[in-house]
């Protein structure tokens, strides 16, 4: 079950940023300016615009350390996964949390994260909805300087498999890094997989995710919206198809509808638990991260699938992009009682 050769079964690149959660209705979204439902880069003065804007907000503000593929390994490894993450902090009060956030997660990271530059650690400002929708304005600070140099060859070297989240397309020495962890991965026998990300990822950034994606991944991560942006199709049956020729197998995340996945030979339909939406925040993060922890852990597509949509159904009916620790546990036996 354990291979003793893998130090780590898996190796995760993306940002790193401190998520503060506020919420807000649909018009101080059209108040504020804010696109709805994606997330939106911007610099660090219209963020402290935002902020200024929501003061009064800010009492249900709640921070925790995030970016997307952050979110992934931590809960990965809190399923029980040994997990190493990439990615660049600031030398400032938020990038300490950050770091003491990944190692109380049990996440190892590059030696290279102790010794931070000067700048600022990435921040993103999520707007939450009472329909559960979340809007991010991201400042990525110095995680757009994400590179090469943040990448442990040895530690990939050691691991099962590699995670890329997608919104590194948006930064040029952060997509490099993507292709440049790829490409080491596959040539020492690393498993692949990538997250879409975002909509407007895929909009704005289309050529730079097919140069990540490169000749294909092992398992490519999506939502229904990023598969038929991508494949550039209004159906999801010919974005399913078209998928196929990007990667060995994916899994296509549908929300309340669950899950449709490719193993590689047939296309599975997984069903979501019926919850009651209060944030969505993180819910393809936690996806992710139960769905590879299921596949490494030696389950099946559907078993990894079910897990999976269970995990991202608890997200979503609660504030913030994580599981406390314990529902990881308590998750796994559900499923394994179900």
């Amino acid at each position: 079950m354990h291979n003793p050769s893998h130090k780590y079964e898996l190796y995760g690149i993306g940002a790193a940023l401190l998520d503060t959660e506020i919420e807000v209705t649909d018009s101080d979204l059209q108040t504020l300016g804010v696109d709805k439902g994606v997330m939106t880069l911007v610099d660090d003065s219209r963020q402290q615009q935002l902020v200024g804007d929501l003061k009064n907000h800010l009492v249900t503000a709640s921070h925790a350390c995030g970016g997307s593929g952050a979110n992934t390994i931590i809960g990965a490894s809190y399923f029980g996964l040994r997990t190493f993450y990439s990615c660049k902090v600031a030398n400032d009060d938020n990038g300490a949390f950050y770091r003491d956030n990944l190692a109380a997660a049990g996440v190892a990271y590059p030696q290279v994260l102790n010794s931070a530059d000067s700048g600022t650690t990435g921040k993103c400002l999520v707007l939450i909805t009472p329909d559960a929708e979340r809007s991010m304005n991201t400042y990525l600070g110095i995680s757009a300087d994400l590179s090469v140099s943040e990448l442990d060859c040895e530690a990939l070297a050691q691991s099962k498999w590699a995670y890329i989240e997608g919104y590194l397309v948006s930064s040029p020495t952060g997509r490099a890094a993507a292709i440049a962890l790829r490409e080491q991965a596959e040539a020492g026998g690393v498993k692949t997989a990538l997250s879409l990300s975002d909509p407007m990822m895929v909009q704005l950034f289309h050529d730079g995710l097919k140069e990540m994606i490169g000749g294909g991944v092992d398992l490519l991560f999506c939502n229904r919206e990023e598969a038929l942006k991508y494949c550039n199709t209004d159906s999801l049956e010919e974005a399913a198809q078209a998928l196929r020729n990007h990667c060995d197998a994916f899994a296509i995340t549908l929300g309340a509808d669950g899950a449709l996945l490719w193993d590689g030979e047939q296309e599975i339909r997984v069903a979501s638990p019926r919850v009651k939406a209060i944030d969505t925040n993180g819910a393809g993060d936690m996806f992710a991260g139960a769905f590879l922890f299921g596949i490494n852990r030696g389950k099946s597509f559907a078993e990894a699938g079910e897990l999976a949509c269970r995990a991202a159904a608890q997200v979503v009916s609660q504030y913030g992009p994580r599981l406390r620790p314990e529902q990881h546990q308590e998750l796994l036996e559900q499923t394994a009682n179900a």
